[in-house]
């Protein structure tokens, strides 16, 4: 046995089942080790970027994930979907293999110093420099990544990735992390006590309520509370028939989500690492509890600071809990939602037969056709904001993106991942026409491996989060348009059934039948540019910036083209009214 075999070994038994990566050079022994072995299926990516962000995905579906990249710009291209995969605190196996080891340290080609470079998107992260050393790092760096939920690498040079095993270096098995994290008696009679004393409580759920849901939604019945939540706890409670549910709160959330928040005399965060601590309430009580105690008031004041799982706690905390009679202010906060939530599919309809198609249209259209238990990828941008306003939970819905890390590019390779690990569930990512231009070499890897994704591409030819966010800020937008392929022909070149729709009538056509196609498909809509991305209220500030821009505009312009953004963007500012 070499210290390769052993390393798929040790990854086999802690619950990895698929490795994407590009294999060369210093990374062959491994390669072979899992060509021999069998057990191990290995991804053949096309940018190892995308194999870092499949792995992340399938580690967070499934619990464990991991590429690989050979010397230098190999695993160089690991860093960015590391980077995500560490934010998400998804469990991240990264082998980055590198020069032997009697030419380290000396500026050898392709050689890069590893543990400088994944120090900041790793929760462990060491050179094995001899076989034992690979040994006990493997081990290491498997125990790290799944009890602290985040990225283990390995440096592996390729000397050591072929020593022989001496000794007694046995792969451990039966890798067992589940444990019980409750706060004490006494905590928990101090927290049932405040939630039993305040009349008005709202609950803001995050990512870390995705096992607890029943537990969350009794104890929302109990206090009478307005459940919010942010992006990553959305698919959660975003439901019909969650009578307790209120929206989003942050950039892209609700105005009921953030008047429940603000007007509660207790605020109770449930696993949310919500980081836009500008939209948190400072005057009301709030309470926090978290598996990860480094969480707890790092966004918000905190008066009680709890360290426990959701569900673990939540199970010992409802019997404690007096159930409320009153409920006003719930109904008041769900009354605000409603009706939001009436204008928003009001303005959906009354664009479906615009000549330029609404994304939002779209949005809603695959939320009306997806399965009830479809996992959704979206790309960072105007993808995720259509996807935060139209995509609903249902049965067993799951919807993720780059919410952390907030990188372009992340819906296709994601959906990679996912459809790799979860063959019978529908995957469907939402990409922009920037993100999916990025990777495209990656619909490729779909294509060979025959993932059955559904990949919806909104093409506005601009990067349009861009775009918004230099008009809000006074700036006149430039250098954002984008000149793109024919995605459809490119789909179809690599042996992905492809649609092509420019007329509203034609998208719930193209995306059911995509749906229903057995092999990967994707479907190019081609939506206005200029569709809002905010509701039609903008604070003051923001709305004075916009005139600024257009004024420069206005003013500096000398080209007939300049002049036209210019009307284009003034009527975009009519529409705010």
């Amino acid at each position: 046995m070499k210290i390769a075999d052993l390393l798929v070994e040790m990854l086999y038994n802690a619950g990895v089942r698929r490795i994407y990566a590009v294999t060369g050079d210093s990374l062959n022994p491994v390669n072979d080790a899992v060509r021999r072995d069998g057990r191990l299926e290995w991804i053949h990516v096309r940018h190892e970027e995308a194999g870092a962000y499949a792995a992340s995905m399938e580690a967070e579906l499934n619990g464990i994930g991991c590429c690989m990249g050979s010397s230098g710009p190999g695993h160089v291209h690991l860093i960015n979907g590391l980077y995500d995969a560490n934010r998400s605190g998804n469990p991240v196996i990264a082998i980055a293999s590198t020069v032997t080891t009697d030419k380290l340290g000396l500026s050898n080609f392709q050689e890069t110093n590893v543990t400088k470079l994944f120090d900041d998107c790793s929760k462990y992260c060491f050179m094995a420099n001899t076989p034992i050393q690979a040994a006990h790092g493997f081990q290491t760096a498997i125990q790290h990544a799944v009890q602290e939920k985040g990225v283990g690498v390995i440096g592996l040079p390729g000397d050591i990735a072929s020593a022989e095993v001496k000794g007694d270096l046995i792969a451990t098995k039966n890798f067992i992390f589940n444990t019980k994290v409750v706060p004490c008696d006494r905590d928990l009679d101090e927290l049932a006590d405040v939630l039993n004393r305040h009349e008005k409580v709202m609950l803001f759920c995050g990512h870390g309520c995705k096992d607890a849901q029943e537990e969350v939604r009794l104890l929302s019945q109990k206090l009478k509370a307005p459940m919010g939540y942010s992006y990553r706890g959305k698919i959660f409670f975003d439901k019909e028939d969650n009578s307790y549910a209120v929206g989003m709160n942050g950039l892209l959330g609700n105005k009921s989500g953030f008047e429940a928040m603000h007007k509660a005399e207790v605020m109770v965060m449930l696993g949310t690492d919500f980081p836009y601590s500008e939209f948190l309430p400072d005057k009301n009580v709030i309470i926090q509890i978290d598996i990860d105690a480094a969480r707890i008031g790092r966004r918000a004041k905190v008066d009680y600071g709890y360290l426990g799982s959701i569900k673990d706690t939540l199970q010992m905390l409802l019997p404690k809990i007096q159930e409320k009679t009153q409920d006003d202010f719930l109904k008041k906060m769900r009354a605000g939602y409603q009706k939001e939530q009436k204008d928003y599919e009001s303005y959906v309809y009354s664009k479906s037969e615009n000549e330029k198609i609404h994304p939002e249209y779209v949005a809603a259209v695959i939320n009306e056709l997806a399965d009830d238990d479809a996992i959704f990828t979206v790309d960072t941008g105007m993808s995720a904001v259509w996807a935060a306003r139209y995509l609903k939970g249902k049965r067993d819905r799951y919807l993720t993106g780059s919410f952390n890390h907030g990188s372009m590019a992340n819906a296709m390779p994601m959906a990679l991942g996912a459809g790799l690990s979860q063959p019978d569930r529908q995957v469907i990512a939402l990409c922009g026409d920037g993100g999916i231009s990025m990777l495209l070499g990656d619909m490729m890897t779909i294509s060979q491996y025959e993932v059955p994704v559904k990949l919806v591409i909104f093409e506005n030819k601009t990067l349009g989060m861009v775009k918004l966010e230099m008009q809000v800020a006074g700036f006149p937008d430039w250098q954002t348009d984008l000149k793109n392929p024919d995605f459809k022909a490119v789909a179809e070149a690599m042996g992905i059934k492809a649609w092509d729709v420019k007329d509203s009538v034609n998208v719930p056509v193209a995306l059911k039948e995509a749906f229903l196609y057995k092999g990967p498909a994707l479907v190019t809509i081609h939506t206005d540019p200029d569709a809002l991305a905010m509701p039609p209220r903008v604070k003051f500030d923001q709305l004075e910036g916009f005139a600024r821009a257009m004024g420069k505009l206005m003013i500096n312009g000398r080209s007939a083209e300049v002049v036209d953004k210019a009307k284009s963007n003034l009527k975009y500012l009519k529409e705010l009214f």
